[in-house]
């Protein structure tokens, strides 16, 4: 069965004056001659993008969308339509966003990240974005300190909403930012915490005990390389500590703790030295 708007594996079963005709045995779908690779022949199998043409029947691209059927993605508005309008998403045929579907007004040149999915009265590429109209809510399967691929959304009073796993909406709390984020940015990501309401707690450095033995090896080496001192101490603020190693004050009062157990460093106010052995 074709599958609208995804790739699909289909035959090449004739030739007409506006292109190929590509079949899945069942359904068929109009591939125009601008698309159709030089070498292809009757009989060869494709594989194409297909989506529902305004003329009510089935066509096919070789160009590759920004974004398939179930996608969250950043588009690009280039037209204003009728109560809508129509996003490009990387193919000669735009998607279409209605005014319901906008979770602030849309204008030509904005950039939102959006949901993509069919209009079931016409099977035609819509998209949305009420991004947690279609986020999953339920079988959040996430441990504390999983890794997982972060879309950034949009900012909120409380930090930045990321689209997670292309599934998953969750929050990346500003207290714990210290890098300048970007709707339209992927990132990796960790997982901090799911909570019973299925809301899902973000980081973008790694959690647990690993990545303290990881940032224990960094520190040391970086004592050792700058003649056993850095200027970094209990009383550094939290950006000082991102800006020269790239975790967390928490992480670092970690690490640092670790390492001082372990009769490695002395830490003061505003430095930490290596002790000798």
């Amino acid at each position: 069965m074709i599958q609208i708007g995804q790739y699909n594996e289909l035959r090449i079963i004739n030739k007409t004056e506006s292109g190929l005709i590509l079949s899945d045995g069942d359904k068929e779908a109009l591939l125009p001659y601008n698309h159709v690779p030089k070498d292809a022949e009757i009989g060869d199998n494709i594989n194409v993008f297909i989506y529902m043409h305004k003329d009510g029947k089935l066509h096919a691209t070789t160009q590759k969308p920004l974004a398939c059927v179930g996608d969250f993605a950043y588009l690009t508005v280039v037209e204003d339509g009728e109560n809508g309008v129509f996003m490009d998403i990387g193919i000669d045929k735009d998607v279409y966003v209605p005014e319901k579907e906008q979770k602030r007004p849309m204008f030509k040149g904005d950039k939102h990240v959006v949901y993509v999915f069919l209009d079931d009265s016409n099977d035609r590429m819509v998209a949305s974005s009420r991004l947690t109209n279609y986020v999953e809510e339920e079988e959040i399967n996430f441990e504390e300190g999983d890794e997982v691929s972060l879309l950034i959304a949009d900012r909120s009073d409380l930090g930045y909403n990321a689209i997670v796993d292309n599934k998953y909406i969750g929050l990346l709390y500003q207290n714990e930012l210290f890098d300048q984020l970007n709707p339209g940015e992927v990132r990796k990501g960790w997982i901090k915490k799911v909570r019973v309401e299925g809301k899902i707690d973000l980081s973008l450095q790694p959690m647990g005990y690993s990545h303290i033995l990881d940032t224990k090896e960094v520190l040391i080496k970086m004592l050792e390389e700058n003649q056993g001192l850095i200027a970094l101490g209990d009383k550094s603020s939290p950006e000082e500590v991102y800006d020269l190693l790239k975790i967390s004050k928490k992480a670092f009062k970690k690490t640092t703790g670790a390492l001082y157990k372990e009769r490695l460093i002395t830490i003061g106010d505003h430095e930490i030295r290596l002790l000798s052995e």
